[in-house]
């Protein structure tokens, strides 16, 4: 991983960081191990030192991709569902599959945003909308505020660092990748407790409701 993005940094300066960029952005829609994220971060710090993309041009590509790879995504869910091969048999990922299907029943615009910003929860939640039959124009409306932020997102994290340590566009590169990943950690962490807050509040109504259908139930 460390090689592609070396690679597309080392193509900054060119035309083609773009198209190659829009490839990774969209394929790393189905496969969490690809750097998006950095890339789009790292680009964003070489934005003002000369030897960088375009702002105005990296964000609207970057974004377009994560829309595209969103709804693809979506499109595979929707065809062959979320138990067809092996490794979406696994007990994890089941779980996973089971919480996206909740919180889509739920809070479907917090989730979808939300889920942009967590690789693999991205992955699991754009299936599941498919798979469950979740309205595609909705979807896509969310999917675009999401891909939209997410870029913006990373690539001012990436362009604020290479403004500030604008003479040296190394370090620049490698401090803003590690306050995006921080800040990545944060908003899965903090997505997962309220996650976790939501389960237990349903349950704690779900017991209300048991004992007042059964009002000789112990108390």
């Amino acid at each position: 991983m460390d090689q592609i993005t070396a690679a597309v940094l080392a193509a900054a300066g060119s035309p083609w960081v773009y198209p190659v960029l829009f490839v990774l952005t969209v394929l790393d829609a189905f496969f969490v191990v690809l750097p998006s994220e950095t890339v789009v971060v790292a680009l964003g710090a070489l934005v003002l030192s000369g030897s960088g993309p375009n702002l105005f041009v990296l964000v609207p590509v970057a974004a377009l991709a994560a829309i595209v790879g969103d709804s693809l995504t979506f499109a595979v869910g929707r065809r062959i569902g979320l138990g067809r091969f092996r490794w979406m048999r696994r007990p994890r990922v089941v779980h996973t599959f089971a919480w996206a299907r909740r919180s889509l029943d739920r809070r479907a615009a917090a989730v979808l945003l939300t889920a942009r910003f967590v690789p693999f929860g991205r992955i699991a939640v754009n299936l599941t909308a498919g798979a469950t039959g979740f309205r595609y124009r909705r979807f896509l409306g969310l999917t675009a505020i999401a891909g939209l932020c997410w870029a913006v997102y990373n690539a001012v994290v990436g362009a604020v660092f290479g403004a500030w340590l604008g003479g040296n566009p190394v370090l620049a590169v490698a401090a803003s990748v590690v306050v995006a990943i921080g800040l990545g950690i944060l908003v899965d962490q903090v997505s997962a407790r309220i996650t976790r807050a939501n389960g237990a509040e349903k349950a704690g109504e779900t017991l209300g409701e048991t004992r007042e259908v059964s009002p000789n139930a112990p108390r």
